[in-house]
């Protein structure tokens, strides 16, 4: 049977390939158009890595399960922001609602950045890493190594990044002060440390307590030892790399391009003096841009597997717990041996999912400029759509984490997954 050929040139080529072609091409035009304010789910790869190719029925199944779940309890409670979920680096749903800014009414998109909150931390611990990776520091190095008197002694960068420092929380003791117009930065809080010289919350290294100051003095240690601000160390090593085109540490020039949050109810979230320190908080990202960054964990683009380990592995173990942190970032480690690696975020108005089921390669991507506590419920009890995580029980608890104070409430009901033992910070 004789075959319909094309000639492109020299170049013969059968129909059946051509179509193909043709066929492949729209494919990927259509997932790489966005329109304003929803665009529909996408099948678009965003990081060359892709783990494995998954199957049209495949996809279909997890496409409509996460459709139907995310419509039902996000979507349709005033979602305002962005969310990809994505599965060996294949996108099985993408949507944008809502606007940047509701005074304007400037639609969100694919291309617009949102605060991520305390998941800047995944970030900020990277950055010290890859110090790291190249022998500039130690984990094991003291902070007086960096900051001379430093007033408390024996922390290390590796309790910094672990949050088990037992420094309290720099929103906590500074908020109690007369207030002025001074936004604090960085080196203000360094300062205060010094001159207010406040208790620590527990002896440095012997438990858990969340407190962002750690990641302030990370910042910090960064600048020192590369030489750069934190800022350019971050574009530089980071978001260039990796293509995060629309990523970027908030600074005073960023304010025109920087999408403001809102309170529940609309109300525009005012700023206040904490809003400009970095390392703990304003890393502004898409969900996109975040998808490159949790594909780069797999494709050791940047880090040693042995580099990986230590990042992913719990160091509060002084209590039986589900619950733990590694080196920036949160984990539950289920009896049934499941591992999610994870981190949530909370600033103002902004909430922030990002979230790693290891077992399937699944990632929960959300970010929203709105305030919703929706955004944690729902993306929670997604991780049953990919495996057996046990968070669809009828006895589950609303686990808040305020990522602001570190405060974590624990309602009584609680199922398996959730069950902990975890220290429950309180504002002093």
């Amino acid at each position: 049977m004789s075959r319909l050929m094309f000639n492109f040139g020299k170049i013969d080529v059968p129909l059946k390939n051509l179509l193909y072609a043709v066929l492949l091409i729209a494919v990927l035009g259509l997932g790489l158009s966005f329109k304003k304010g929803k665009p529909g789910p996408t099948n678009t790869v965003y990081h060359t890595t892709v783990l494995r190719q998954l199957d049209p029925k495949e996809f279909k199944r997890y496409h409509d399960k996460l459709e139907e779940h995310f419509s039902k309890n996000l979507f349709n409670k005033g979602f305002n922001g962005g969310l990809i979920v994505a599965k060996d680096g294949v996108v099985l749903l993408e949507k944008y609602s809502g606007f940047a800014d509701l005074r304007t009414h400037d639609s969100i998109t694919a291309n617009t950045s949102l605060h991520l909150a305390s998941v800047s931390k995944t970030l900020t611990s990277a950055g010290v890493l890859l110090l790291m990776e190249t022998g500039k520091l130690s984990l094991q190095d003291t902070l007086d190594k960096f900051f001379p008197g430093f007033p408390y002694q024996g922390i290390t960068i590796k309790m910094l990044l672990s949050q088990r420092s037992g420094l309290p929380n720099y929103l906590n003791y500074l908020s109690k002060l007369k207030k002025n117009d001074t936004c604090y930065s960085n080196n203000d809080v360094l300062n205060s440390l010094y001159t207010l010289n406040p208790n620590l919350e527990y002896t440095p290294g012997t438990r858990f307590s969340y407190s962002n100051t750690n990641y302030v003095l990370l910042a910090l240690i960064i600048e020192k030892v590369s030489g750069e601000s934190y800022p350019a160390y971050m574009k530089t090593n980071l978001f260039d790399p990796l293509k995060m085109q629309h990523t970027f540490v908030h600074t005073a020039n960023d304010s025109l391009v920087a999408s403001p949050s809102f309170e529940w109810n609309g109300r525009y979230w005012q700023p206040d003096p904490f809003d400009c320190t970095y390392g703990d908080k304003n890393i502004y990202s898409t969900p996109q841009d975040m998808l490159k960054w949790d594909q780069a964990l797999y494709s050791g683009q940047l880090f040693k597997k042995e580099t990986l380990d230590l990042a992913f592995a719990p160091y509060s173990n002084e209590r039986p717990s589900v619950h733990n942190y590694g080196l920036g970032w949160r984990m539950l480690n289920l009896h049934n041996g499941k591992k999610i690696i994870y981190h949530n975020g909370r600033w103002h108005g902004t909430n922030s999912v990002f979230v790693r089921l290891m077992d399937e390669k699944a990632t929960i991507i959300i970010i929203g400029n709105k305030f919703n506590r929706n955004i944690y419920l729902s993306a929670r009890k997604a991780y049953d759509i990919f495996g057996e995580y046990l968070q669809d029980k009828p006895t589950q608890s609303d686990e808040t984490e305020n990522e602001e104070g570190g405060n974590i409430v624990i309602q009584k009901k609680i199922s398996p997954a959730q069950k902990t033992d975890r220290p429950v910070q309180t504002k002093r």
